[in-house]
């Protein structure tokens, strides 16, 4: 099927991808006024969220099905689980 996407499967992935990058978006301005630990673990954060956004255009794009859309879904979960985790340790290490 990958290709021939439904064009509501189409046009709902391309909103997901540009929601994803509005969330980036208002984001960003932010970091400049964070130290340099906090800046670089909110980039590492949103930079999965860039990635996820692209992996919902090459599935709106009928390069990659939604098994593989699901499966890198599962994986940016998971990084990002990963990063609140560090973050999570990080704070109670200085607090």
């Amino acid at each position: 099927m990958v290709g021939n996407l439904p064009v509501v499967r189409r046009r709902r992935a391309r909103r997901a991808a540009r929601m994803l990058d509005e969330v980036v978006d208002t984001q960003l301005p932010f970091l400049a006024s964070f130290d340099e630990q906090r800046r670089r673990r909110s980039a590492n954060y949103l930079a999965e969220l860039v990635k996820l956004a692209h992996d919902y255009r090459c599935f709106a794009n009928g390069w990659i099905d939604a098994k593989e859309l699901e499966r890198r879904g599962q994986d940016a979960m998971a990084a990002l689980d990963r990063l609140r985790a560090e973050d999570a340790s990080a704070r109670l290490i200085t607090d």
